[in-house]
């Protein structure tokens, strides 16, 4: 819940955000945020974990009625999409841009943005036990995820991975009207999507509407795709 409620004031306030205002805003006492997060840059870290990850839009994803015509299906999918990069752009720009970084030093002295340090306040608290490798959250700095006995993950291509999976499971239906296979057209609706979402372009040469990208997808790009044969 505080994370939920830390989002929209991270991606308003960046790292200027305190923690006296998330806890007002999440109707808690201030002191509640620090028993669950060691200090507010922990929480900041907590929120990009968050804004990154592709949880919310899966679930976006999974309410689209597979009742619904394949275009109407993809066009809500790419909104649904848009949405999720959107909330992770802004979110990582306003902390970059408020001196937000990653891969703090242990044991550098990090602040909340209402109180001191907290780092090396006190014993640990009561359960957390010694700290085993793999163990608690991952915090930003720590190097790509591992599988045990693993070599580092590529988080991003899982991230991609996992999203075109949940495309796939979309347009299965509609597997018998394909030239190629789902997961082929999947990746090219996800390549033509996140291309037109992240190229900044000039007015006068604006990017594809959803529903422009979604017809070429469909039906391409000719009038008559035989005529040029």
């Amino acid at each position: 819940m505080i994370v939920a409620v830390a989002l929209p004031l991270v991606a308003e306030y960046g790292a200027a955000v305190t923690t006296s205002q998330i806890a007002r805003a999440a109707g808690i006492g201030e002191a509640t945020i620090f028993r669950a997060f060691k200090d507010k840059d922990e929480l900041l870290d907590a929120c990009v974990a968050e804004a990154v990850g592709t949880d919310h839009a899966l679930r976006e994803l999974a309410s689209i009625s597979l009742d619904e015509p394949l275009a109407v299906r993809l066009a809500e999918a790419a909104e649904a999409l848009r949405a999720h990069l959107e909330r992770l752009g802004t979110v990582i720009g306003a902390l970059h841009a408020s001196g937000h970084r990653r891969g703090r030093e242990p044991g550098a002295g990090t602040r909340d943005s209402d109180g001191p340090s907290r780092e090396g306040a006190g014993p640990s608290r009561e359960g957390d036990g010694p700290p085993r490798a793999g163990d608690g959250p991952r915090r930003e700095g720590d190097g790509p995820p591992r599988d045990a006995d693993g070599p580092p993950r590529d988080g991003r291509a899982e991230s991609a991975a996992v999203l075109r999976n949940a495309v796939v499971e979309l347009i299965e239906p509609d597997r018998a009207a394909f030239r190629l296979s789902p997961e082929k057209v999947a990746s090219a609706f996800l390549g033509l999507l996140f291309t037109r979402l992240q190229t900044p372009v000039a007015e006068a040469d604006a990017p594809l509407t959803p529903d422009e990208l979604i017809d070429v997808l469909l039906h391409g790009a000719l009038h008559d795709p035989g005529s040029t044969c």
